[in-house]
């Protein structure tokens, strides 16, 4: 299992925006092969002494049946079609790719 956290700083005041055209793209990612989870996610203010909140960040949690499977995924059709729309709300992009210890 492959499993990716993404962070995706999204220009000042356009979090919805983004969100809505990543939400749109969700049922296609799905629907790849070895797509096992696939869930944009933003901070919670929890109150925790370590965290860090950032307004501006959405983070995207995937799980992958295998590499091949993700390598795939990031040149899906669909894929592209959405890194276009959202090329000018994307500051920055950082990826972790993991695998269980």
């Amino acid at each position: 299992m492959v499993h990716v956290i993404a962070s995706i700083d999204i220009k000042e005041g356009r979090v919805a925006e983004f969100l809505d055209i990543f939400k749109a793209n969700i049922p296609h990612v799905l629907k790849e092969k070895g797509c096992v989870e696939y869930v944009p996610t933003i901070d919670l203010p929890a109150g925790l002494a370590p965290q860090e909140l950032a307004g501006n960040v959405v983070t995207i949690i995937e799980k992958w049946e295998s590499l091949e499977d993700l390598r795939a995924h990031l040149s899906a059709p669909h894929m592209l079609v959405y890194q276009q729309k959202v090329k000018n709300i994307v500051e920055q992009v950082t990826l972790k790719v993991l695998e269980g210890a």
